[in-house]
């Protein structure tokens, strides 16, 4: 008999690739059944929050302030625009930069989504005690941001 392969002896129960993309996976499931009723997607939620947070923001800067290429971004703002939550004009001192803005349907969405949201990341992180949950998240961000680089977007934050 032949030993076995070195593949046939991982084990995907060992890796945190294989959990962290099923946590990611799972993070989006609650998302999505948490703020059904107003049908965002957990990137139009971090453009929305971060467009509100920064008005005046532009489309390369939310991109990388939120971790996603430009490409991508841009078909979210298009979608978020066509809902008539999100403004883009062109910036004075150059017209082929694009400055982003909340409508006032889109602030009222995006207050609308905080219980929402904010019971999500509950749902998330309730299968931990809560004196481990703000240690879980500090380790994520180590994690985040010591592999930023690594990212296909990395992020600026």
């Amino acid at each position: 008999m032949t030993a076995k392969s070195k593949a046939a002896q991982l084990d995907l129960e060992t890796l945190p690739g294989h959990y962290i993309r099923r946590l990611q996976q799972i993070a989006v499931a609650i998302f999505l059944q948490e703020t059904e009723a107003h049908g965002v997607t957990p990137v139009q939620y971090a453009a929305l929050q971060t467009v509100g947070q920064t008005p005046g923001i532009d489309q390369r800067t939310l991109a990388r302030t939120i971790g996603f290429d430009t490409s991508t971004i841009a078909g979210v703002i298009d979608r978020l625009e066509s809902r008539g939550l999100m403004q883009r004009d062109a910036s004075a001192e150059d017209r082929r930069v694009r400055l982003l803005k909340l409508t006032d349907e889109g602030h009222a969405l995006l207050e609308a989504l905080v219980p929402y949201v904010l019971r999500a990341q509950e749902r998330m992180l309730a299968p931990l005690p809560k004196g481990q949950r703000s240690e879980f998240m500090r380790m994520l961000r180590v994690l985040v941001t010591a592999n930023n680089e690594m990212s296909r977007a990395p992020s600026e934050a």
